[in-house]
């Protein structure tokens, strides 16, 4: 079991940051689902509208991520995020696991609820700007809605699908705003 991470609460934000992984980390350990999480990556491209978006970031932000590679919405999501990482300098990213950081993990509830992956927004000097997840706005809210309605043998198909058919494009967008309105 996978537990990247730094559960030593007196190291300093930016030494837990770069103690994490980095996305190819992830990719390169044994874990269950590792060809999907490959599969996925390898697909993962970014809209021509996001490659714009990113080239006008002008500081720098740290993307710290809580996971675990057992969610099914992580290997839908980080891919997409990683990709947005690699396509500036401006954007540096590390992955911690969210059970052995649980102060980081309280501090970002969804609803009470340790939902991941949460995507951290720091900037330059390790000062959190905001936070994204666990899943794109308009996914969570057809799972609080009425996905959670369903059993789970019947609502993951239907998650899964609406990651194939939105192929990482609100994730994305969703992510540049929060960087676009800080930014500034």
């Amino acid at each position: 079991m996978w537990t990247c991470g730094v559960d030593d609460r007196s190291r300093t934000l930016r030494e837990r940051f770069f103690a994490g992984s980095t996305f190819q980390d992830l990719l390169d350990r044994r874990k269950d689902n590792s060809e999907l999480w490959n599969s996925i990556y390898r697909r993962a491209v970014l809209e021509p509208e996001a490659v714009e978006r990113v080239k006008q970031i002008e500081h720098r932000f740290h993307l710290l991520i809580l996971n675990e590679d057992w969610c099914g919405d992580s290997v839908n999501i980080l891919p997409y995020v990683a990709r947005l990482a690699e396509s500036t300098d401006h954007l540096e990213l590390r992955i911690l696991g969210r059970d052995a950081n649980r102060d980081l993990m309280d501090s970002h509830l969804t609803g009470g609820s340790r939902s991941i992956p949460v995507v951290i927004v720091y900037d330059a000097d390790f000062q959190e700007k905001g936070w994204w997840g666990p899943r794109p706005g308009p996914l969570q809210r057809w799972v609080v809605e009425e996905g959670l309605a369903l059993p789970k043998p019947d609502r993951y198909p239907l998650i899964r699908g609406w990651y194939a058919r939105d192929k990482g494009k609100t994730i994305v967008a969703e992510i540049l705003s929060i960087i676009e309105r800080l930014d500034d």
